[in-house]
């Protein structure tokens, strides 16, 4: 069964172009030229995945973005920006509206098939699920679920694999070319400033003070490390 791309593209001859190559490589995709029904289809049939413009007639696809990342339903499906914004302070709000990823136009078609896809496999549950809980934070693999002091917290995909990937390591320090390789598994379609992006992210969902971290540190000069705090012993 093939997997379902919702693609929010204004110009008609770049959505043909996206949907061609796409169906080629073996996904359905539904167009849209502009933001009206998006949201309300998605909810009754929710894709494998949105790849969005954002500027659109009828709204902001950066908008568009935010709504998807606080609809319960919708919140954990991937979403790629495939926009002509293509100053760095545009990709880097891009990701921390929630994006998995960012594409520039022009762009090529076979590079956005495969960037497709490589966000695609990040949204695969790992291959041996397990529960990892300390404090108040429970993270479950199998299900791609985070919980803080009882309640699901939403995450994307990738912001997901990265906090997992980091916590299965505690005490390990990864350079920010390491977590890339490891997470987003080709490191040419993303920079080590996206790390710090998803890292500012998963802070804001785990940490008490996401100024001052307990959990994920920052190594000056070298990367990042998880630190899950050691129970202190009851006085006798």
């Amino acid at each position: 069964m093939s997997q379902t791309i919702f693609v929010l593209e204004d110009d008609a001859d770049i959505s043909r172009l996206v949907q061609y190559h796409h169906e080629s490589a073996g996904f359905t995709v539904r167009p849209y030229l502009a933001i009206t029904q998006i949201l309300s289809d998605a909810e009754r049939q929710p894709p494998a995945l949105f790849l969005l413009d954002i500027m659109v007639p009828g709204g902001d696809g950066l908008d568009l973005c935010r709504r998807l990342r606080l609809n319960p339903t919708l919140c954990i499906v991937p979403i790629i920006f495939l926009t002509a914004r293509a100053a760095e302070n545009d990709r880097v709000h891009g990701l921390e509206m929630g994006a998995d990823d960012y594409i520039t136009k022009p762009f090529a078609t076979r590079e956005l098939v495969a960037r497709v896809k490589a966000v695609l496999r990040r949204f695969e549950r790992p291959s041996s699920p397990s529960l990892l809980k300390f404090e108040n934070v429970e993270i479950d693999a199998g299900a791609m679920q985070l919980r803080v002091n009882g309640e699901l917290v939403t995450t994307t995909a990738t912001e997901f694999r990265l906090l997992y990937y980091l916590a299965r390591h505690p005490g390990r320090v990864f350079s920010r070319d390491h977590l890339l390789d490891a997470v987003w598994g080709d490191a040419r379609f993303v920079t080590p400033r996206s790390v710090d992006v998803y890292v500012r992210r998963i802070r804001e969902k785990i940490e008490e003070d996401a100024e001052t971290p307990r959990y994920l540190k920052t190594m000056r000069g070298a990367g990042y490390r998880f630190e899950i705090p050691r129970a202190v012993p009851a006085p006798v």
